[in-house]
């Protein structure tokens, strides 16, 4: 039996800005590894957070997106806007989280490397 995964409202605090409300959480092996590969885009509030990571790819993506690298503490510490399929961020040692959101998100949202971002689990 599978449980089904969290659903995290992440917001803005620098720039009192949400980044979505239906944001996924992948902090086990198969969803960290699978993300968001099959789908075929994201809607308005929709994302991942994935624990654990220093970078993505986007092998096996069908649509682009936008990807903040965040420290252990929620901190912004890289920026991807735009990322297409077949690409990848580079490692960035310093990063815990990366949150994958729809394209033109982070322009929109204000969002800029050193603010911090937090989190906490919505409605199922």
């Amino acid at each position: 039996m599978s449980r089904a995964p969290k659903q995290l409202s992440v917001r803005n605090v620098e720039r009192g800005s949400a980044l979505g409300d239906r944001i996924g959480l992948a902090d086990r092996w198969w969803p960290q590894l699978k993300g968001l590969i099959g789908r075929t885009g994201l809607e308005a509030g929709e994302g991942l957070l994935i624990t654990s990571s220093q970078g993505v790819h986007m092998w096996w993506m069908k649509f682009p997106l936008d990807v903040a690298m965040l420290d252990k503490d929620g901190k912004v510490v890289a920026l991807y806007r735009d990322l297409q399929p077949g690409k990848r961020t580079r490692m960035h040692w310093d990063a815990h989280y990366a949150l994958e959101l729809p394209v033109g998100l982070i322009d929109e949202s204000g969002t800029r490397e050193g603010d911090m971002l937090e989190w906490e689990v919505g409605e199922a």
